[in-house]
């Protein structure tokens, strides 16, 4: 891959969650690692978007699966937040 992309959980107001720093220090790791160009992508409201797509409202791979999609669609989109 020429560039790595990983959502990033913020609350609804667009502060940081409980789980913004780890996401954030993943995202650190991979192109320290791999010396890639990583992209952060707010990943709020991919789950719910991802549960009506699908129409599977239990937790399920599928709707993990269509939650990535989401979070890509938002990188293309222009959505995102380089690190490094």
């Amino acid at each position: 891959p020429e560039a790595l992309v990983v959502g990033l959980p913020l609350n609804m107001d667009g502060s940081d969650s409980d789980s913004t720093a780890r996401a954030r220090k993943f995202a650190n790791r991979l192109h320290g690692r791999y010396g890639k160009k990583v992209w952060l992508v707010d990943e709020r409201l991919s789950t719910r978007e991802a549960r009506e797509r699908t129409g599977i409202q239990k937790a399920d791979s599928r709707v993990d699966s269509m939650a990535a999609v989401i979070i890509a669609e938002g990188f293309f989109a222009g959505d995102a937040e380089p690190i490094g």
